[in-house]
């Protein structure tokens, strides 16, 4: 393919679109947060890069864009981006799947060492000036229950065993007495899954009741994958030993949120990823499939837009 029109949905200021300076010098380039920027350009594109756009946004540009041949996104999450007419055309979506796996698979065996080794009482006895002996728990041998056996989910698996952990991953046909009993029988639970109507709500109280009192539950896939009202009430209670959750409902988390005040619960706000070349990354994975796409081979990435993932 010799010319192509992208149209990039960021705000024009972000000093990483000057990486799409790496892109054939034949390749014409809109920029903008807004749909006034892509008026001229959208009746010719066949690209959209949706760098930080909004779901609202991209489905406007998409309608200015009859001709589009592919769209991408940053993010690897689209439960806020699909939208019907996208959903339903052929024109291919692919994301960032797997461009942050390993950096999640690490947070997720930092969690697992957190409560193990009771990092926070450590922490806490320090800044008191405390000598406070206590014993820690060897997670070898223990078991790490994967709802989401996806590339994070393998990106922890592999951690996880290398520290001689089982794992027992969920497979998607195991009904819910099958995910009872991988909950049941896991030390620590993560949740690594898309989010689509199928895993929204996957932990709730059932399944919170299920898992053993001193089992750890986490979370870096999405927010709703977990009744949170639920999950506070079990930290509250200490009905299970804790919780690491990288995402939430709603975010920012607001000041005054319960999670706040859990110190069974390790918080981080959204960044479990977020390694200073992250972004980096992210475009890298662009600018390599915009390659893919003008020589015609198959793009990576693509997503089952029925599926959501």
């Amino acid at each position: 393919m010799d010319d192509s029109t992208v149209l990039v949905l960021a705000d024009p200021a972000d000093p990483l679109l000057a990486m799409l300076e790496k892109l054939p010098d034949n390749t014409r380039i809109a920029v903008g947060d807004r749909v006034e920027a892509f008026a001229q350009a959208s009746p010719e594109a066949d690209v959209i890069l949706n760098w930080t756009g909004s779901r609202e946004l991209l489905q406007q540009v998409w309608r200015m864009a009859p001709r589009v041949r592919w769209v991408h996104s940053r993010a690897a999450g689209l439960d806020d981006l699909l939208f019907p007419e996208l959903a339903e055309s052929p024109v291919p979506l692919t994301n960032a799947r797997g461009v942050f796996s390993e950096i999640l698979g690490e947070f997720v065996i930092g969690a697992v060492l957190f409560f193990a080794k009771g990092f926070r009482r450590m922490v806490r006895s320090q800044e008191a000036g405390v000598w406070d002996q206590f014993d820690t728990v060897a997670v070898a041998g223990q078991t790490i229950g994967v709802i989401g056996f996806g590339d994070i989910g393998k990106a922890a698996a592999r951690r996880a065993e290398a520290m001689g952990m089982r794992v027992l991953p969920l497979r998607r046909a195991t009904g819910q007495q099958g995910k009872l009993d991988v909950l049941a029988r896991s030390d620590y639970v993560l949740l690594s899954a898309p989010l689509t109507p199928e895993t929204r709500g996957i932990v709730g109280v059932a399944e919170l009741r299920a898992m053993r009192p001193g089992a750890v539950l986490i979370n870096v896939g999405r927010g709703p994958l977990v009744d949170e009202t639920a999950l506070i009430s079990a930290l509250r209670e200490k009905r299970i030993g804790g919780a690491a959750l990288d995402v939430f409902d709603q975010e920012p988390l607001p000041e005054g949120h319960p999670f706040y005040a859990l110190d069974n619960l390790l918080l981080s706000p959204h960044s479990a990823d977020h390694t200073p070349d992250w972004k980096q990354r992210a475009m890298q994975m662009f600018l390599d499939n915009f390659e893919r796409y003008r020589q015609g081979d198959p793009l990576r990435n693509v997503v089952d837009k029925g599926r959501g993932y």
